[in-house]
């Protein structure tokens, strides 16, 4: 078993086209992008186990439609296209209105003057119990003193309690 390659060359050598790893590449980030974005939001804004493995899948199953490569050169051609989509959606988000109400979601209101929006408490999946343990967690104990409750973009629940002046 030999310790080191023979041929270092063959580790940098680019045997797919760029361009081929490149439009891979932009493809399939579009293409999840497009797909997380239909999916209900996290509450609470965490990584849960389930959408880590989720996230892990979804690696694994795309990386052989990333181009059948073996040196690291064509690996980094297509991490940094991967980096680049990522910044350039970004900066176009931050620049473009337009852009953005594509890319970031709407606040999602599920309390409005203590009482709950369940339609949007389903699309979201959020038990009566979980919104419970937002309020709680943010020193609500009863529905009534909720003037507005949402849940952003991310996943964050956003709480406004009601004025008691």
């Amino acid at each position: 078993m030999p310790l080191l390659p023979t041929a270092w060359s063959e580790l940098f050598a680019v045997h797919t086209p760029v361009l081929e790893l490149v439009v891979r590449a932009i493809a399939l980030y579009l293409c999840i992008l497009a797909l997380l974005r239909i999916l209900p939001r996290r509450t609470g804004g965490e990584v849960a186990h389930m959408d880590l493995i989720f996230m892990l899948l979804i690696a694994q199953g795309v990386a052989p439609s990333l181009g059948d490569y073996a040196s690291v050169t064509e690996g980094l051609i297509v991490i940094g296209t991967l980096v680049a989509i990522d910044y350039l959606l970004n900066v176009l988000s931050f620049r473009i209105p337009a852009v953005e109400r594509i890319m970031t979601r709407r606040p999602l209101e599920i309390v409005r003057e203590g009482t709950t929006n369940k339609r949007n408490m389903a699309k979201e999946f959020i038990t009566d119990d979980e919104l419970m343990t937002y309020l709680r967690q943010s020193g609500i104990t009863e529905l009534s003193q909720v003037k507005v409750a949402l849940i952003e973009g991310k996943g964050k629940v956003s709480i406004i309690a009601v004025d008691d002046n």
